[in-house]
C-alpha cells in the first residue's frame, strides 16, 4: 500500500479516535446520529487497511510482467494522479467536517443533575430528548404552559438541564430535544413529538438557545394552532412573525455576546411582535445561556454566570406566564 493510503486509513482512524477519546459521554449522551457518523468512519477505515493490504499482497503475488505492466502503468498515471488529488479533498473536507461536529461538553454538574434529578425536578433522558418534571405531581403542570426547546449548534444538550430545571420547578414541564449532529435546523419539526407524547398539557410554548432558537422560531410560524410563546435566548427569528399578535414572545439576550451580537439582535425586533418583551442581560455572554463552558468567538462577560442565569430564567418564566 502507497505511503498516501496509509496516511488516508491512519487519518480515518486517529479523528474518530480522538473524537470518542474526549466526547465518549458527550455522543453517548446525545442524538445518536453523530455517534453512528464517527463510527461509521472508523469502520471504514478499518476496511480500507484490510483491503489495501490483500490487495497490495495479491498484486506482488500476480504482478504481470514487466513489458505488459509498464504501459498500463503510464496510461493509467494520469487518471491515478487525478483520483489522488481528488481522495486528498475527500478526505481533508470529510475529517475536518467530522471535527468541526464535535460538540461542547456539558458541565460535570449539569451531567450529574440530568442522572439524577433534584428534589423538585426529575429528568428522564431517551436518545432524543430530556424531560424535566415537577416533582410535585402531574396537577403542577397540566394547567400551565409546557416548554420544548432546542439547544444552540454543537451544544450538549444536558448543558442545558440546570437552567431548565429551575424552570420546571416554578410548575412546568419542559422537554429538551435532542437534535440530529446537534443542529437545529435539523430538527425543525422536533417539538411535534413532545407535545404529541404530552396531551395532557394543554398549552405550549417553544424556545431554544441560538440557531435552536432559529429552528423554534419556525416552528412556532408555522404551527399557530399549537404554540402560544416563543422565548428566544441570544437568537432571531428565521422569518418575521410580526403580524402574530397572538403569540407571546420574548427575545433574552447578552449585551456581552461575540456571537449573536447585540446589534444583529436589535436589528430584527422589527420581526417579533410588537407585544414582545426585550431582555438584554447586561454584561452576558453567548455561553452563559447553557451550562458547557466557554464557547470560541465569544465576548468577554463582565457579569458572573449565576447573576446572568437568574435574569435568564427570571424572564423565560415571566414569557411562560404570558403564553
Amino acid at each position: 500500500m502507497s505511503w498516501w493510503r496509509w496516511a488516508r486509513a491512519l487519518a480515518w482512524l486517529l479523528v474518530p479516535s480522538w473524537i470518542w477519546g474526549t466526547r465518549a459521554d458527550v455522543l453517548l449522551a446525545g442524538h445518536p446520529a453523530y455517534a453512528v457518523l464517527v463510527t461509521l468512519a472508523a469502520v471504514a477505515a478499518l476496511v480500507l487497511v484490510v483491503t489495501q493490504v490483500r490487495g497490495h499482497q495479491t498484486s506482488r503475488r500476480y504482478a504481470a510482467p514487466t513489458d505488459v505492466a509498464q504501459p498500463r502503468r503510464r496510461g493509467r498515471r494520469a487518471l491515478r494522479t487525478v483520483g489522488r488529488v481528488f481522495g486528498v479533498v475527500a478526505t481533508i473536507g470529510a475529517l475536518v467536517g467530522l471535527v468541526l461536529l464535535r460538540p461542547y461538553a456539558a458541565t460535570p454538574p449539569a451531567v450529574t443533575l440530568t442522572s439524577a434529578g433534584s428534589d423538585s425536578v426529575s429528568v428522564v433522558s431517551t436518545p432524543k430528548s430530556i424531560t424535566l418534571t415537577p416533582n410535585a405531581g402531574a396537577a403542577a403542570y397540566t394547567s400551565r404552559v409546557g416548554l420544548v426547546f432546542q439547544p444552540g449548534a454543537l451544544v450538549d444538550p444536558r448543558a442545558y438541564v440546570p437552567l431548565l430545571a429551575r424552570v420546571a420547578a416554578d410548575g412546568h414541564l419542559v422537554v429538551i430535544v435532542k437534535q440530529p449532529l446537534s443542529f437545529g435546523l435539523l430538527a425543525l419539526g422536533a417539538p411535534d413529538g413532545p407535545i404529541a407524547e404530552h396531551p395532557e398539557v394543554a398549552r405550549w410554548a417553544v424556545g431554544g438557545h441560538s440557531l435552536g432558537g432559529v429552528a423554534a422560531s419556525m416552528y412556532a410560524a408555522s404551527h399557530a394552532d399549537r404554540v402560544s410563546g416563543l422565548v428566544l435566548w441570544a437568537s432571531y427569528p428565521a422569518s418575521s412573525l410580526a403580524d402574530r399578535t397572538g403569540l407571546a414572545v420574548a427575545s433574552i439576550s447578552g449585551t456581552a455576546d461575540g456571537l449573536a451580537r447585540p446589534a444583529t439582535i436589535e436589528a430584527r425586533r422589527g420581526d417579533l411582535p410588537p407585544s414582545m418583551v426585550f431582555t438584554p442581560v447586561s454584561g452576558a455572554v453567548h455561553a452563559y445561556f447553557g451550562d458547557y463552558g466557554e464557547q470560541a468567538g465569544d465576548g468577554i462577560p463582565t457579569v458572573s454566570r449565576e447573576q446572568a442565569q437568574t435574569a435568564i430564567v427570571d424572564a423565560t418564566l415571566a414569557l411562560l406566564a404570558r403564553a
